[in-house]
């Protein structure tokens, strides 16, 4: 397909416009114009990009891209590596953040509930990223995170009473934890991101809710990888999945 149809699609699909973020969404760099071969993967980074190169990808497909609101402009150092291996090569980057993490299906914490087993029934916070749901059988925070650990295959980092009965959760994948100020609030028995600051340790222990910290890149793997699969049957692209270990 025409590389502009494709940005076009997906801008419509995840509804980009809707979106104040942090950098822009959609073509980030421009490769060639024909895509039939799309790498996806969470993070563009320069082992993503030569191992999408060495699969022969016409596009790659990422939740983390570049051009962030108030890093350096220049393109110089790792930034000037990525971005010339991406030129010299005639590759296309995408990148998809906040509209990613938002999407009511193929978004990051849509699939992080079907990954989990949570059953989502409320938005809230900033642009309602962040999600509100129940588990469908109530346990205990200790076999809550063992649960979480062995569906991300890492273990997660857990603040809490580990007997404590976890049924009402709220999450936001990646780095959300300032939202746990104000899902501490809710009638809720945990909350689940992807990375802990220092303040979430006394705000668990003070308030009674329980503090699970799963990994920035582990809750943030399946949203860009079902947005490919998506890609691929909606247009017969063909799609590969690079999941490359990270243990932020």
């Amino acid at each position: 397909m025409q590389r502009q149809e494709l940005e076009n699609y997906i801008g419509q699909l995840l509804a980009v416009t809707r979106f104040k973020d942090y950098a822009p969404n959609g073509l980030q760099v421009e490769g060639r114009e024909q895509i039939s071969k799309i790498v996806t993967g969470v993070t563009a980074s320069l082992a993503l990009i030569e191992a999408a190169i060495e699969q022969g990808a016409d596009a790659i497909l990422v939740h983390h891209g570049y051009f962030w609101k108030g890093e350096d402009p220049t393109i110089t150092r790792t930034k000037k590596q990525r971005i010339a291996k991406l030129l010299l090569n005639d590759v296309n980057l995408f990148g998809y953040h906040l509209p990613l993490d938002a999407h009511e299906t193929l978004g990051n914490n849509a699939q992080l509930a079907q990954k989990l087993g949570l059953i989502g029934t409320a938005r809230f916070g900033e642009q309602e990223l962040a999600w509100l749901g129940e588990l469908p059988v109530p346990m205990s925070l200790d076999t809550f995170s063992q649960h979480i650990g062995l569906q991300l295959k890492r273990p997660a980092l857990t603040l809490g009473d580990m007997n404590k009965t976890i049924r009402n959760v709220a999450w936001c994948t990646g780095g959300a934890q300032s939202y746990f100020r104000e899902a501490s609030n809710m009638n809720i028995d945990c909350f689940i991101t992807g990375e802990a600051s220092e303040f979430v340790t006394h705000l668990a222990n003070e308030s009674g809710v329980a503090y699970i910290a799963a990994g920035h890149h582990a809750t943030e793997r399946y949203g860009i990888a079902a947005l490919g699969k998506h890609l691929a049957e909606e247009f017969g692209l063909e799609h590969i999945h690079l999941d490359l270990d990270n243990p932020v």
